[in-house]
Parts: C-alpha cells; sequence; structure tokens
C-alpha cells in the first residue's frame, strides 16, 4: 500500500511521521486523500512516500538537506491535518 517517488533527490536525511487513527476505514480514506500529492509535491531536492497499515498512515519524508527535510515534513503534516478534517465533517450528520 505505498506509494514512491524516486529517490532522485540523493537523500542524505530522512523523517518518518506515523499517524494512527480510530478505525481502518478513517486511516484508508486519509492516506488515500494525501496520496495523490506524492508525484505532484517532490522535486529536487525533497520526495515522499505514504503506506498505510491497518489504522496506521505512515508519512516518510527524504530531502537532500535539512532546510529541505523540514519544509517536506511541514508540508505533509498539513496536509494530513486537512485530509483528517474533511474526513471528520463528512462524517458528521447533515446539519450538525
Amino acid at each position: 500500500m505505498a506509494s514512491r517517488e524516486a529517490s532522485a533527490v540523493g537523500a542524505a536525511h530522512a523523517a518518518e511521521i506515523e499517524f494512527e487513527y480510530r478505525d481502518e476505514r478513517r486511516a484508508r480514506i486519509v492516506a488515500e486523500s494525501v496520496r495523490v500529492e506524492v508525484d505532484e509535491i517532490a522535486d529536487d531536492r525533497s520526495g515522499a512516500t505514504v503506506a498505510r497499515e491497518g489504522r496506521l498512515v505512515r508519512v516518510t519524508v527524504e530531502a537532500a538537506d535539512l532546510i529541505a527535510l523540514r519544509a517536506g515534513t511541514n508540508t505533509w503534516i498539513r496536509l494530513l491535518d486537512v485530509a483528517e478534517s474533511v474526513t471528520a465533517r463528512g462524517e458528521r450528520p447533515v446539519g450538525g
């Protein structure tokens, strides 16, 4: 269940971010929502992978330098936050 941008960045640094959800359905929705961004966000200094195992979503950011690692990590955290918010809103009753 992983998407992978080719590690053409010569990654000297990596960060792994894990998010655990209350159920597998929510984890799947969040992972699929952000996975489409893998190839869109990658550049010559950083790239990322998104994987899901049950209720756990794991994003691994690889970068050529620490500045790109920080920027990439911040971007993926924001993407996951938005996906979580939209998923939660979608589960509320209409008018609720």
